[in-house]
């Protein structure tokens, strides 16, 4: 008996110490982004004259203004995960400040009144409603996000240029941004790599960036970015590189029922659709599964998630079978060869190009006033007619284009990324802008995407590294014929960004109106 007891503890503590062991090595493999995918494709990058390979491994220097997050901050994030609203980027939307003309009253907004009676807003100095959010300054996030004093991802930015300096500004959507979780940002790759060129060449210069993206907003977002938050901070050179947020295939379905007038603002009388449905009186709450509540604290626990969910994923990693939408090519639209000139051409133009490209006329016209340069780029879409990806390791690209372009084919997505990225080639030539061909030079391989857009961290450092070795032609040529770094006046005082918190209770009853 008691042998049997011996034998039976023994393999309890093999299997503690076994299943220990695994959650280990599991979540280290979860949370530390292995650079193998980038280093198999890293010899297929041309690298730019004066570039060494050696460099693509180093890590930009750690971040001055990270600092601890504030216990209250993370209490705000365990009220959202409780409240069960934590889609899409809940957690990140309490340490934004949102734009006060965007937010109305916050229990009318469609999306905002799941908050947890909690906003940061900010008076929008023009008092337009984009873009719709700014990030907190000075701010380290639970997430993971540090900003510095004008709410741009990364290290301190000073208002007043150092003598001998050039600055380079970035602007766009998600891709720009990067993920919050992820130490740094394809921008602050560059920024770390141009220096430590600078120093290998013994150049008396020094390079700032500013990372001015941010989730979801769009090209006519970014008009307004440019004007209040970029420029006032004198940049030399900027570059925009965003193709997601307008991305809209229903352009080309002529059937398409028309789209509400105003998207945030909720009827009178209705309840918000972000809360959870109403449960029956007497019913108790769903609660999760024991499976999701150890996914919680398990990085194992994740991954049987994770097996779980691709053995029911349609098509065994190719595109799932669907309700196919049939797109109709609009007349006089040349596909190879698009007019571009004109506001009766870009009229014409399917997935809102003809938006962008007016929005682009404005930047570009801004950024030039500003005795600055802007540079154009492809936009990186993973997606091919035909493509199968491991239904497990890859199951954020399926469930990306599959529930996000339902009817959609691969090969309707892939046709207009193709297209898009013409569009932006010819305006690039036709304004005699830099044109950076990200898309081209990009691997297409699922190991460098969270899903079709999004990179991994290492994917997030092959496409930095891309957009350097196009970079720098630009910044050898400036120096060279000494129009950079430039000698600028003194600046104007720094525009005004001051944060505000606002509390509500949608729950409460409310008076009529």
């Amino acid at each position: 008996m008691k042998k049997r007891l011996l034998n039976l503890l023994l393999v309890v503590v093999s299997l503690v110490l076994c299943t220990a062991a695994a959650e280990a090595i599991v979540d280290h493999l979860d949370n530390t982004d292995d650079m193998g995918p980038a280093t198999r494709h890293l010899d297929e990058i041309a690298l730019a004259p004066g570039v060494k390979r050696d460099w693509f491994f180093v890590e930009p220097p750690p971040l001055p203004n990270r600092r601890p997050v504030p216990e209250s901050w993370r209490e705000l994030v365990r009220r959202v995960e409780a409240s069960g609203i934590t889609e899409g980027t809940r957690r990140a939307d309490m340490f934004k400040a949102w734009n006060a003309k965007f937010v109305g009253d916050p229990c009318r907004h469609d999306y905002l009144c799941g908050a947890p009676g909690h906003l940061y807003v900010y008076d929008p100095p023009d008092g337009e409603q984009r873009p719709p959010f700014r990030f907190l300054p000075d701010a380290t996030t639970p997430i993971g996000l540090v900003t510095n004093d004008w709410g741009f991802r990364g290290p301190p930015v000073p208002f007043e240029r150092a003598p001998r300096t050039i600055r380079i500004a970035f602007i766009g959507a998600s891709t720009t941004v990067g993920s919050h979780f992820q130490p740094y940002s394809y921008p602050e790759f560059i920024g770390n790599w141009l220096n430590l060129w600078a120093a290998d060449r013994k150049l008396d210069v020094k390079f700032e960036v500013l990372n001015a993206g941010r989730e979801s907003i769009n090209s006519s977002d970014n008009v307004i970015v440019m004007r209040d938050e970029v420029l006032p901070l004198r940049p030399d050179l900027v570059v925009y590189y965003e193709g997601a947020n307008q991305f809209d295939l229903h352009t080309l379905v002529p059937d398409r029922p028309p789209g509400p007038t105003n998207r945030h603002v909720l009827p009178e009388g209705a309840s918000c659709p972000a809360q959870p449905p109403a449960a029956q009186p007497g019913a108790a709450p769903p609660q999760p599964s024991p499976l999701q509540r150890l996914a919680e604290y398990s990085a194992l626990a994740r991954r049987v998630q994770a097996l779980l969910a691709a053995r029911e994923v349609p098509g065994r990693g190719g595109e799932y079978p669907k309700q196919e939408i049939k797109i109709v090519w609009p007349k006089g639209v040349d596909e190879r060869d698009p007019a571009i000139a004109d506001a009766a051409d870009r009229a014409k133009l399917p997935v809102n190009l003809g938006t962008i490209l007016d929005d682009l006329d404005s930047i570009r016209s801004a950024t030039e006033q500003s005795g600055a340069e802007l540079v154009l780029a492809s936009f990186i879409w993973l997606v091919k007619d035909g493509m199968v990806v491991d239904p497990m390791r890859n199951h954020g690209i399926l469930e990306h284009l599959n529930h996000n372009y339902p009817g959609f084919r691969y090969r309707d997505l892939e046709r207009l990324a193709a297209f898009q990225n013409r569009v932006f080639a010819k305006y690039a030539r036709l304004e005699k802008l830099p044109f950076i061909d990200a898309a081209r030079l990009m691997p297409f391989d699922p190991d460098l995407f969270i899903d079709a857009i999004h990179n991994t961290y290492a994917g997030e450092r092959l496409r930095a590294w891309i957009f350097l070795q196009g970079l720098m032609p630009i910044v050898q040529g400036h120096l060279k014929d000494g129009t950079w770094p430039r000698t600028l006046p003194p600046a104007e005082a720094p525009p005004s960004f001051k944060p505000r918190e606002i509390t509500f209770d949608c729950k409460a009853p409310r008076a009529p109106r």
